[in-house]
C-alpha cells in the first residue's frame, strides 16, 4: 500500500498557479493609480517616480506614460524624464542571509528629487522591508518634499508600519502562497499569478 510519499528521485509536482490579473486588468489598475496620483497631488508638476528594480521600474515607466497622457500640465513632456530607478540591495536588512544578491543601479529622474513628490513604485507589497530599505536609500539621494508609495499588488502580512498610498489590487494571501508579477518588459507577458494552496480556487479578473 502506498504511503503517499514519492519515491526517492521523483520530481516534485509542479506548483499550481492561477491568474489573478491579466493584461487588461493590469492596464486598468495602472490607469486608475495614475489618476489617483494626479488627484492627490493636484496635478503632477512636482511628481517624479522611482521604480524599485526589477519590476517596479517598468511599472514606473508605464505610470509616467499615463500621467503625461492625461495631465495637461505635462503635455509634450518625455515620460522618461519623470522616472528613475532606486536600487535597495545594500540597504536591505537580510544581506547576511542572502549575501550574493546582485546589485542594480540607482538613476535619479531628470532634475533630481530635492523638493519633489517622490512616488516609489514596486510590484508587490508584502512585509514592508523592501520599502524600508528604499526609504533609507532615498535618504542618501536627497530630500524630497514628500514620499508616496504605489504597489501593483498588496498581499498583506506587513512586518513594519508601512502602507501603500496607491494599490492596483489588494490580494489577501496566506504565508504559504506566492504572488508572482509578470511584466512584458521582463517576462514577455503581463499577468499576476498566485501559487500555492489556493491556486485553482481563486478566479481570474479584477475584484
Amino acid at each position: 500500500m502506498s504511503s503517499g510519499t514519492p519515491a526517492p528521485g521523483t520530481p516534485a509536482p509542479p506548483t499550481a498557479s492561477t491568474v489573478v490579473l491579466g493584461p487588461a486588468e493590469i492596464a486598468r489598475a495602472l490607469t486608475r493609480v495614475a489618476h489617483e496620483v494626479l488627484e492627490r497631488n493636484k496635478g503632477a508638476a512636482d511628481v517624479v517616480l522611482l521604480g524599485i528594480p526589477t519590476r517596479g521600474l517598468p511599472l514606473a515607466r508605464r505610470l509616467a506614460e499615463r500621467l503625461v497622457a492625461v495631465e495637461p500640465g505635462l503635455a509634450g513632456t518625455d515620460p522618461s524624464c519623470l522616472v528613475g530607478s532606486l536600487d535597495v540591495t545594500m540597504y536591505r536588512d537580510d544581506l547576511a542571509q542572502h549575501p550574493t544578491r546582485s546589485i542594480g543601479s540607482t538613476v535619479e529622474p531628470v532634475g533630481g528629487i530635492d523638493g519633489k513628490v517622490v512616488v516609489l513604485v514596486d510590484d508587490v507589497l508584502y512585509s514592508g522591508r523592501t520599502i524600508r530599505a528604499a526609504l533609507d536609500a532615498l535618504n542618501d539621494l536627497g530630500r524630497p518634499r514628500a514620499v508616496q508609495l504605489a504597489a501593483l499588488v498588496d498581499r498583506g502580512h506587513r512586518e513594519l508600519p508601512i502602507r501603500a498610498d496607491y494599490v492596483g489590487k489588494n490580494l489577501p494571501t496566506s504565508h504559504t502562497e506566492r504572488v508572482r508579477v509578470l511584466l512584458d518588459e521582463v517576462d514577455g507577458r503581463d499577468a499576476v499569478l498566485i501559487e500555492g494552496e489556493r491556486a485553482g480556487v481563486v478566479e481570474g479578473g479584477a475584484r
